[in-house]
């Protein structure tokens, strides 16, 4: 029995579930945003969460543990450059995970990763809610006629 046995395995064995892991969390960091399936995302918010804690951290020793897990240098740097300093104040839930349909090929349900407070997203809803409670300037204007001309209905005849 599989009793208390959690997590997923992905048909995979152990070395390619943790290659897996470890490619998505690099790409995950570097970009910030990552489109996958609902039970990879699931599985990468864990490992990606801890990782931004030791970006949090900043120590060397910190460095060292996410450096031996993430597969790219890039993405060392911006975790401990631009994400850990980032979300220093935020006590934990740094990502969020939207699903966002079925897969063409084998309709497998999706989903976008993301960073919660991502700098685009906050300079997109400053602009959207200035803009929110403003009036539309300038002309009104009238829906253009069709350049055809409308059918005369035949009367019928009184019968």
């Amino acid at each position: 029995m599989r009793h208390r046995k959690g997590g997923r395995k992905f048909g995979r064995n152990t070395k390619q579930r943790k290659a897996l892991l470890r490619s998505l969390a690099t790409s995950f960091l570097e970009s910030e945003r990552l489109e996958t399936t609902v039970a990879k995302a699931k599985a990468l918010r864990p490992v990606a969460e801890k990782l931004i804690t030791l970006g949090k951290r900043g120590d060397l020793a910190a460095r060292r543990l996410a450096a031996g897990y993430v597969l790219t240098p890039k993405a060392v740097k911006r975790l401990f450059d631009d994400l850990g300093p980032r979300v220093k104040t935020r006590p934990g839930g740094y990502t969020r995970i939207l699903r966002t349909g079925t897969r063409y090929g084998d309709a497998a349900p999706m989903a976008v990763i993301e960073m919660v407070d991502k700098p685009e997203a906050k300079a997109e809803a400053e602009s959207a809610g200035k803009s929110k409670g403003e009036k539309p300037r300038g002309k009104k204007t009238t829906p253009v006629q069709s350049a055809k001309t409308p059918r005369k209905r035949k009367e019928k005849p009184a019968a």
